[in-house]
């Protein structure tokens, strides 16, 4: 549940606060309080380092109105401060929403491989130029082909002005978030560079990518190279009698092995004939997939990085801005700084600390300083989707 500011106020009897520490363990707290006279009850959302932690509380519970700290200790026994300073800073809950939202996406990047009879390597899936007409009838399964040129929806990371990253690209939307494929046969191909690099510079950025299969030859996953890629979702076209209604689609899943289990369970047997039926599913399990990837080892270091970074930087902006709502004669005759500045206040302040942290995660694991994994590395080991999924 992610605690939004703006569904707060359906009445004028409903209020909420936030407070603010720094634990000597535990380090930065922001805690958010919303008080639901007509249920009697208190809803109270503390964030730190690790993660949020939620909670209802009646108020039948407390002889009096509970503190801020009574309630964080209620909702972890980690918490160890004394007391809390208010947050009287008018723009917060913009802050706070910006912070509980930092995970939430609505878009969303897949690559798309096309592997043909006969090919083992990555050299020659990346290199394939033509689509068959079995290929280009999947690919409308997954959503239009439209022109990247001018194209206003989300792009994935493909130019959508000069044609750097090739003409057409395949897009959807699904239940309200938008979906760009990376289709390594609509991406720009050297006809000097066997390693397609201008094609693996896309996929291989990508965190799970969709394999289709023409013919018996087996897909491996560390065929592709990549530090991203954790999950892929291969599918064969299966070829039936007429009289049994034509093809069939086969899928299977194969992740790393610190990706946890994800739905939706793949049919027994793994077959689709209906192509709404297969686009439901597809979308769904690849949605999916991205966000069980980001609870594999290496997404979660990153992920922990990045929320203490905002955490932090949320924390001192609330600080500082409250300071200033008071009248703090110290901060008002200092001049306004990156850590002081308002969301709107030129380039610092916290919303811009946050842009810049999430622009980081499209940056490789090299340059964000995570380690290089030996491919004889047990996190490295596919595992087979069965039907050991929830």
């Amino acid at each position: 549940m992610i605690f939004m500011f703006n569904n707060l106020f359906p009445s004028l009897q409903q209020y909420h606060h936030s407070f603010i520490a720094v634990d000597p363990s535990l380090g930065p707290l922001v805690l958010s309080v919303c008080l639901e006279e007509e249920e009697n009850k208190l809803r109270v959302i503390l964030r730190m380092k690790e993660c949020s932690l939620h909670g209802t509380f009646s108020l039948s519970l407390f002889t009096n109105m509970p503190s801020a700290v009574e309630l964080a200790k209620r909702l972890s026994d980690k918490v160890t401060v004394s007391k809390f300073d208010v947050v009287s800073y008018l723009k917060a809950p913009d802050l706070i929403t910006a912070f509980d939202e930092h995970r939430v996406s609505s878009n969303f990047k897949f690559g798309v491989l096309y592997q043909r009879e006969g090919q083992f390597t990555e050299e020659d899936i990346l290199s394939n130029n033509k689509e068959s007409e079995k290929f280009r009838e999947f690919l409308s399964i997954l959503g239009d082909t439209v022109q990247l040129q001018g194209f206003t929806g989300f792009r994935g990371g493909l130019d959508v002005c000069h044609g750097q990253t090739g003409n057409e690209a395949v897009f959807t939307s699904f239940n309200g978030r938008e979906i760009m494929f990376h289709v390594a046969t609509k991406l720009p191909y050297t006809e000097a560079d066997p390693q397609q690099l201008q094609r693996k510079r896309h996929i291989g950025n990508d965190i799970v990518a969709l394999v289709y299969q023409e013919g018996q030859t087996p897909f491996l996953c560390d065929v592709i190279k990549s530090h991203f890629l954790h999950c892929f979702v291969v599918v064969r076209r299966v070829e039936r009698e007429e009289e049994e209604g034509g093809a069939a689609y086969q899928v299977s899943v194969t992740a790393r092995e610190d990706v946890p289990p994800f739905g939706p369970v793949i049919p027994d047997p793994p077959l689709f004939t209906d192509r709404s039926q297969l686009r439901e599913f597809l979308l769904t399990k690849l949605i999916n997939a991205e966000i069980a990837c980001y609870k594999a080892e290496q997404f979660s270091r990153l992920e922990l990085r990045t929320r203490s970074s905002l955490l932090e930087s949320l924390h001192n902006e609330l600080f500082s801005r409250s300071r200033c709502m008071m009248g703090d004669p110290s901060i008002a005759a200092a001049p306004p700084s990156e850590s002081t500045r308002g969301p709107s206040e030129g380039s610092g302040g916290f919303i811009e600390n946050f842009k810049r942290a999430i622009r980081v995660r499209s940056h490789s694991f090299e340059t964000l300083g995570v380690p290089r994994k030996s491919t004889g590395n047990s996190s490295q080991k596919p595992k087979v989707d069965k039907d050991a999924e929830r």
